[in-house]
């Protein structure tokens, strides 16, 4: 009986094994009549793998699950262990890469990749969880990789085809080439390795995304509408009502913001001071705006984002914050907001001052703008000069700012 891979065309896990059949020249088939979704619920292939994953390697001997179990089998089978090291302590560091390809890039990459293409619900903290521990795990193999060839000895072993198939995912989906330019070590493994021809056989030519996806909408699917049944005819057609009678559209529900009482503070003119303002800032566009600030028309805050501890990758904290604009802006009639990204390296500090109509925080802000809530939010008191003075040199981008150089700062006007 031929060795026969059961899963679908691209599969990381079955590249694994595959890979590591062309350098330990063992013929494996795959599967020609395998449908994701039907073939793998089906009771026979629940008897090889009863949870129903891909890839499941069936064998002489019996079926074996768990990609990385598949590919050591397949590295030895035979009977060549050229693959697994050349000595105990080469085998053992050939194990210790595996796991440390499985538990510190792949766990973390698809925790970054999984949320991004709707596969898992999307949580901004979690995100920045896994490309911090991502970052450290790539950090560790390009100190290992600046002054090595290969993971363990002088060739290709299974640690390296269990790794290349890992970060090859990541490459052509989220690890674009601005977040990799930080790692030239793994880049230089990287692109050597998947240009092996045993490698690319399986492969084929390797491509490195050019941006990451975008969170997918949090708008729930429409319910599908109910077949309308056949009309049934009038035995009598009735008269067209009067023009009086008929039901006039019903008017556009207003914003509980547009009903406040009238403010003396435009806020179109602040934004226009602010723009407008090229030099003496502080006494044109600050002092301006502690002219026209009306305290019972509008509310100031401040906001400080919760897990700042995770902003360890500059870019990504920045596309965090921008991200967070993009979905203000459904509240740009009724605020202004400054967002200040503190400090030179990470973790990159995330601090915000939000100007709104209104006494409290907009509701229908809080309801549908969902980072929010990653923000602790604290309600500005003018008649304290200390406050006062934050808001002023939030306004104008003072740097430093409490003691850190400002990354970027960013205007929602």
């Amino acid at each position: 009986m031929a060795l026969v891979l059961h899963t679908y065309k691209g599969n990381k896990g079955a590249n694994k094994a595959l890979v590591a059949a062309e350098y330990a020249g063992v013929k494996i088939e795959e599967a020609s009549d395998f449908q994701m979704g039907v073939t793998n619920k089906s009771p026979e292939f629940l008897k090889m793998n009863p949870i129903g994953k891909v890839p499941v390697l069936e064998t002489p001997e019996g079926p074996i699950f768990e990609s990385n179990a598949i590919a050591r089998y397949v590295s030895r089978k035979n009977g060549d262990n050229s693959l697994n090291g050349s000595s105990l302590i080469e085998y053992a560091h050939v194990e210790q890469w595996i796991d440390f390809a499985s538990l510190e890039i792949d766990a973390h990459m698809l925790k970054w990749f999984a949320p991004r293409l709707g596969f898992a619900p999307f949580s901004a903290p979690a995100e920045e969880a896994a490309i911090s521990a991502l970052k450290r795990g790539l950090e560790a193999l390009n100190t290992h990789l600046a002054s090595n060839t290969y993971l363990v000895g002088h060739s290709v072993t299974l640690a390296d085809i269990v790794t290349i198939c890992n970060l090859n995912l990541g490459f052509a989906t989220v690890m674009t080439k601005k977040f990799t330019s930080a790692f030239p070590h793994v880049e230089r493994y990287f692109w050597t390795m998947v240009n092996q021809p045993n490698f690319k056989k399986v492969l084929g030519d390797a491509k490195q995304t050019e941006a990451v996806p975008p969170v997918p909408s949090k708008k729930a699917p429409q319910p599908a509408k109910p077949k309308e049944e056949p009309k049934k005819a009038a035995p009598v057609a009735e008269a067209p009502k009067p023009a009086e009678e008929e039901e006039a559209p019903k008017p556009k529900a207003k914003n509980p913001l547009d009903l406040l009482p009238p403010s003396p503070m435009v806020l179109d003119d602040w934004k226009r001071l602010y723009s407008n303002t090229k030099s003496n800032f502080r006494e044109v566009a600050i002092k301006g705006f502690w002219d026209m600030y009306d305290p019972e028309g509008y509310s100031l805050w401040f906001c400080d984002y919760k897990y700042n501890d995770e902003n360890m990758v500059s870019f990504v904290t920045l596309n965090k914050v921008g991200g967070f604009l993009q979905r203000m802006d459904l509240a740009r009639k009724y605020s202004f907001g400054k967002m200040l990204i503190c400090g030179s390296e990470g973790p990159f500090k995330v601090k915000g001052l939000w100007l709104f109509r209104g006494p409290e925080i907009p509701k229908f802000i809080m309801d549908e703008v969902y980072d929010m809530e990653l923000y602790e939010w604290t309600k500005v008191d003018i008649s304290d000069e200390a406050q006062k003075e934050r808001v002023s040199q939030m306004i104008e981008d003072a740097e430093p700012f409490e003691g850190e150089a400002l990354l970027d700062a960013k205007c929602f006007k």
